[in-house]
């Protein structure tokens, strides 16, 4: 069976590769399990692009994305007056995806209330629109998609068992990019192709000492995180050598060389990293050119992650997850946080 285009040669990511294998020609749940930015998205579409439903539809949805009051009409559609603002009949993402793949990510963000709902779907493949009392058919495969623990999430009973085990019929997990660091090169190989295409511009080298800073840093922001890395360092370069802006592979060479010691965890350089990245964009959390689109993170995922790792030098007391578009200040010796 050929995939489509998926980059890395380690032992690693060939063992996610053969599980894409076997389960693609299946018609069971998938659930793909790993860290923001590894590209569970990318596999879904491998195995949906690789089984006996490619030449379906391939319809995706955030489940964090979406409001918990929309999103029974996201998946299943609704009629005309089921509540106030419809005014005409609408079909769901299930309904949109029937003889092909819907992929269901940030899964773990599902409100309990509508857990049940896809339970029953997966059991016994029929639904109903908001509003209506007539069955529908549901045709579709489903592959779920989470960065979060959904055990513990059982465990805490945030998330439902018989749900959960509904889902991972196939459970496939996704390594981070800092466990597969020979795969580095040729993702940066792909990525400056890819990016100077679409620029219109001919780079031709690549130095090796920036492959080397690259295969060194630890990508808290795994694939996503290169991609962007490398966007920004086509943009810049005027010539046909590949030419990142000093400032920036400067902070990657810090936090390279800052990496995990006997007396420092991975924790402790991720946070110097994100901290550097905070200072480089002026303390900036969102926006095109904020910390977070550097990080290849969404802004909820930085600003989780800066509070788990203690970076807000806050002395009102603000909560960042409180914050919902959260700029980071310098002022004087410490920082303190401002709603943009």
């Amino acid at each position: 069976m050929k995939l489509p285009e998926l980059i890395g040669s380690s032992a690693r990511f060939q063992s996610v590769l053969d599980d894409v294998r076997v389960v693609a020609s299946a018609e069971c749940a998938v659930l793909v399990q790993g860290e923001t930015g590894t590209g569970k998205e990318v596999i879904a579409r491998a195995i949906h692009e690789s089984g006996p439903r490619q030449k379906g539809p391939f319809v995706g949805l955030n489940c964090a994305a979406i409001p918990g009051a929309l999103l029974e009409s996201e998946l299943f559609g609704h009629e005309r007056g089921a509540f106030t603002g419809a005014v005409a009949q609408t079909t769901g993402r299930f309904q949109a995806a029937n003889g092909g793949t819907l992929f269901l990510d940030e899964i773990g963000d599902l409100p309990l209330e509508l857990q049940p709902k896809l339970l029953r779907v997966l059991q016994e493949q029929q639904y109903e629109r908001l509003g209506s009392t007539r069955t529908i058919q549901a045709n579709v495969r489903v592959i779920a998609a989470t960065n979060q623990d959904l055990w513990r999430m059982v465990e805490e009973k945030s998330f439902r068992a018989d749900l959960y085990y509904r889902l991972s019929v196939f459970p496939l997990s996704l390594p981070p990019l800092r466990e597969r660091r020979e795969d580095v090169p040729p993702l940066v190989n792909y990525f400056v192709r890819r990016f100077s295409r679409q620029m219109n511009k001919s780079i031709e080298h690549i130095p090796d000492e920036v492959i080397e800073v690259l295969k060194s840093y630890h990508w808290p922001g795994n694939i996503r995180e290169l991609q962007n890395f490398i966007e920004r360092s086509v943009l810049v370069t005027p010539g046909p050598v590949l030419s990142p802006r000093i400032a920036e592979l400067k902070v990657l060479m810090h936090a390279a060389t800052s990496a995990p010691t006997q007396t420092q965890t991975l924790s402790d350089a991720e946070r110097s990293h994100i901290v550097g990245v905070l200072k480089e964009t002026n303390w900036v959390i969102g926006g095109r050119n904020g910390a977070a689109a550097r990080l290849g993170l969404p802004r909820t995922t930085l600003i989780s992650r800066m509070q788990k790792l203690g970076i807000s030098n806050n002395p009102g007391g603000l909560h960042l997850a409180s914050l919902e578009g959260a700029t980071l200040v310098p002022h004087r010796n410490e920082s303190q946080l401002l709603a943009s």
